[in-house]
């Protein structure tokens, strides 16, 4: 079943947001439209590529994913459409499709295609390329193909000296605290030996849980959450208001560090 998502930093109540949906009714009327979310963190990278990773595998193949997101990133903003894994997506030329889909440093695994166009055209070039999508997929191929922009190597997780340097990605509204590492990384780097997880200047975390419960209330723990990324938590608990930590690391890189040891 044919399927479009909004992934956004607009704000649930935007106006921008309500128009987009209006026309992608009036023009896809029996396609549905699912609100991933529309409160990402402004400018945060991290957070809007961890959002879009973490859902759109959830979904059919064939459906449609647009992300708004840090669109006055350049001057001109361009608009690109990628496909990978059956998936279709609908973003702005800025770094999150190259952090969210895991092509960092090497070009870009899937068909990329783009036109540049001004934002004030954005939501007219984004319904029609999605109904094109929907009825006239063979007209995709008279668009040209680019390589995409890059992520910044500071925004990925790094292992050097058997340390990896980890960094938030996402806080939750029970402020679960998640970080930039998936399973498939953690058990590649750690290849069955022992670890410990450290974080603030003295907590730390030498196992997985397999949920919240493994351990009493008010205990802190880590797992890998429902989308396969690690997670800082407490028990009935709030592990980002307990142990400080945020989104907005550059204010403080030691308090806000997280760092796994392999042993």
């Amino acid at each position: 079943m044919a399927i479009i998502t909004l992934l956004s930093d607009l704000g649930a109540q935007s106006v921008t947001v309500a128009s987009l949906k209006a026309a992608l009714s009036a023009n896809l009327p029996d396609v549905p439209v699912v609100d991933v979310t529309h409160e990402i963190k402004p400018f945060y990278l991290r957070e809007a590529a961890y959002l879009l990773a973490a859902g759109y595998r959830k979904f059919p193949t064939g459906t449609v994913h647009i992300v708004i997101f840090d669109v006055f990133s350049d001057k001109l903003p361009r608009l690109v459409l990628a496909e990978k894994d059956g998936h279709y997506f609908l973003s702005p030329d800025n770094g999150i499709l190259s952090l969210a889909l895991g092509s960092v440093n090497n070009s870009f695994e899937c068909l990329v295609l783009a036109q540049e166009v001004p934002f004030s055209n954005w939501l007219d070039e984004l319904v029609k390329t999605a109904v094109m999508l929907q009825t006239k997929k063979e007209e995709i191929n008279k668009l040209d193909a680019i390589e995409i922009k890059q992520v910044p190597e500071g925004l990925l997780s790094r292992l050097e000296n058997n340390v990896m340097q980890c960094q938030i990605v996402h806080i939750d509204r029970f402020e679960n605290v998640i970080v930039n590492v998936t399973k498939e990384q953690f058990e590649k780097e750690r290849q069955g030996r022992l670890f410990r997880i450290e974080f603030m200047r003295s907590e730390l975390i030498t196992n997985i849980s397999t949920s919240y419960n493994s351990v009493t209330p008010g205990e802190k723990l880590c797992r890998f959450n429902a989308a396969g990324y690690l997670e800082i938590a407490i028990n009935r608990g709030n592990a980002a208001g307990l142990f400080g930590l945020s989104l907005n690391q550059d204010k403080d890189k030691i308090r806000h560090s997280i760092k796994i040891y392999f042993e």
